[in-house]
């Protein structure tokens, strides 16, 4: 019996004339998810992405590829019949055997895209119904509370058959590459890749800027960021980290900054240095990890602060989220556990004990008025290092 994937799209729907652009970039952006997974050929039609497997072993394997596309709701394996209603009834009997077990309760859905198609839905859904229920003993006709649900889809050029229940949840949004690009500032905590992954959905491509601080920090830690990249990259299928010396600036704001003003100072040169990456790389806006009133430094005065030393818009995705909320979201994409690896980023080094909450911008500028910041971010951004992170 042949086998195919259906993966469907949700919002693309609603794109009207521009809809055919949006199709195209999603196309694109899964055979380039699968050119190393399997051989497939791919085609559109009706809303759904006909993904047909050359080798039946490695289904499962392109449609948990599928699965991290951004663009694509749902992925399901179905059986391929011929527009005809025994062959209908005969394959969905054949492959739904395993779901419709004694004492199953089920319904059949039926959706009739092909209108020559002899039987409307309704006609179907019977026809159907009433020969599995004949030729499974022990399953219960329920149309309204289901353990299975039987769907039986008429389309161009055939017919499909699956279990509603077997069907995997995509990541929805829009396709990468629709939405221009932005760059994520990306530390080794919880909160960024969970943002980056947030505003991706959205069809923005990715750019990662990582401020390093060596010896402070050690190369594990820069490990750890190259490895949540790669865990956001599966969603992406590529982001350009760029890893920023950042010891010589933290080592001189420690020297010459007031102790409780040293983390807004250290965090609007990171932002001026990422303005700068995403000027030069295209970028039209930042994207930070910041949910208010988290940490001293993310008061809506310090947010004021930090924001303020750069023009470019700051995506911040996670403002109103609380801490349960963006730790169950970091479980979802598969960032978590990478994210509590105790290998500390530059952000934890030099925390002042008492940092200020309820910072003046005017204060902070004082502050920074004793450091030279156009030499220390010229330097810094003279000795950057690129890397080309892939799906891990």
């Amino acid at each position: 019996m042949k086998e195919i994937i259906l993966a469907k799209y949700g919002e693309i729907i609603l794109k009207g004339g521009n809809r055919p652009r949006f199709e195209n970039i999603l196309m694109s952006n899964i055979k380039n998810a699968l050119r190393n997974v399997a051989e497939t050929r791919i085609r559109l039609a009706q809303a759904t992405v006909y993904v047909d497997v050359e080798d039946s072993g490695m289904i499962d394997v392109v449609m948990e590829r599928l699965s991290k596309i951004f663009g694509i709701v749902s992925i399901t394996r179905a059986a391929v019949c011929e527009k005809d209603i025994e062959d209908i009834k005969t394959t969905a009997r054949e492959y739904l055997k395993n779901d419709l077990t004694d004492g199953k309760r089920f319904k059949v859905e039926a959706k009739r895209s092909d209108k020559k198609f002899p039987l409307n839905s309704p006609q179907i859904c019977t026809e159907v119904g009433g020969f599995l229920d004949d030729e499974f003993e022990g399953i219960i006709v329920d149309v309204h509370e289901p353990d299975v649900t039987v769907k039986v889809e008429i389309r161009d050029y055939s017919a499909y058959v699956y279990a509603d229940q077997n069907k995997i949840q995509g990541q929805g949004g829009m396709p990468i590459g629709t939405g221009s690009k932005a760059t994520l500032l990306l530390s080794g905590g919880i909160d960024s890749p969970v943002a980056g992954h947030m505003i991706a959905k959205r069809g923005v491509e990715i750019d990662a800027v990582n401020f390093f601080s060596f010896p402070y920090t050690s190369e594990r830690a820069k490990e750890k960021v190259i490895s949540l990249a790669g865990i956001i990259a599966r969603y992406t299928s590529k982001i350009n980290l760029y890893i920023v010396p950042f010891t010589e600036i933290q080592l001189q704001i420690r020297d010459k900054c007031p102790e409780e003003h040293m983390t807004l100072v250290m965090r609007r040169f990171m932002m001026r240095i990422a303005e700068r990456l995403a000027y030069d790389h295209k970028s039209k806006a930042l994207i930070t990890g910041e949910s208010v009133g988290q940490v001293a430094s993310q008061t809506l005065a310090a947010l004021d602060v930090t924001n303020s030393a750069v023009d470019m818009p700051i995506l911040q995705p996670l403002i109103g989220m609380d801490k349960l909320e963006i730790i169950r979201r970091a479980e979802e994409i598969g960032t978590y556990e990478t994210s509590i690896l105790p290998y500390e980023d530059c952000c934890t080094v030099f925390t002042p004990k008492h940092p200020t909450t309820n910072p003046k911008r005017e204060n902070i500028e004082k502050s920074e008025r004793a450091l030279n910041v156009e030499e220390l971010i010229e330097a810094a951004l003279a000795n950057i290092e690129k890397i080309e992170v892939y799906p891990d």
